[in-house]
């Protein structure tokens, strides 16, 4: 499990430092966007449905694998719209992965101090990804609905 946590830990550094070399550096292009992407819908995918199998419920990890690209295509999807993208929401990138290094490294501690709590950790952790995610995507559809609105109202 700490080897999962340095790993979710380095993608996120390396996300980071992606950003700042195509935001600040002006190295931005729209092939650049599409392979920030893919490698991200990836890696949530197998940390996540690689936590739900560890926790005994690969199907969960496999709805929070889907709710979280979810979040990810509601967030493109107004950017296709022409309308700022959202990052808004109870369960974005970074939280889901904060979410998943707590539970990871909770669940480490708790296997030998207490056995059986470990699983029932890493399962709430995934059951919080999938509603909260669930609850993004409604805050993000929203937000695109509220500025079509106001684009309509003033066109």
């Amino acid at each position: 499990m700490i080897v999962a946590v340095v790993g979710i830990q380095l993608r996120l550094l390396a996300n980071v430092l992606d950003g700042l070399v195509a935001v600040e550096g002006g190295k931005g292009s729209p092939i650049g966007a599409l392979y920030n992407e893919f490698p991200d819908r990836l890696a949530d995918t197998i940390i996540l449905v690689s936590i739900g199998y560890a926790a005994g419920l690969g199907w969960l990890g496999w709805a929070a694998a889907l709710t979280a690209a979810l979040t990810a295509y509601v967030r493109v999807f107004g950017g296709a719209l022409g309308q700022p993208q959202s990052f808004q929401g109870p369960m974005a990138k970074q939280h889901r992965m904060a979410l998943a290094t707590v539970a990871l490294i909770g669940a480490q501690g708790l296997a030998t101090w207490q056995p059986g709590w470990n699983i029932a950790v890493l399962q709430a952790a995934l059951v919080v990804i999938v509603l909260g995610s669930a609850i993004t995507c409604a805050t993000r559809t929203r937000t695109i609905v509220r500025h079509i609105g106001a684009q309509e109202a003033h066109p």
